[in-house]
């Protein structure tokens, strides 16, 4: 995946965290719209490992 994108998804998640959940959904969906089909499975990918970043959660 493009640094842009890895950029925009770590962005987004801490607007989440933060309690921004429009503007962090705005940016991961803007992010994820501008990724190739090629990218698509590393995003999942990345999202899976990364869900907790979203909540703040350190299980």
């Amino acid at each position: 995946m493009r640094p842009s994108i890895r950029a925009a998804l770590e962005r987004s998640a801490e607007l989440t965290r933060n309690n921004r959940l429009v503007d962090g959904m705005k940016l991961g969906e803007a992010a994820i719209s501008q990724a190739t089909d090629d990218e698509h499975p590393e995003i999942d990918q990345w999202l899976t490992d990364h869900a907790d970043d979203f909540v703040g959660r350190n299980d």
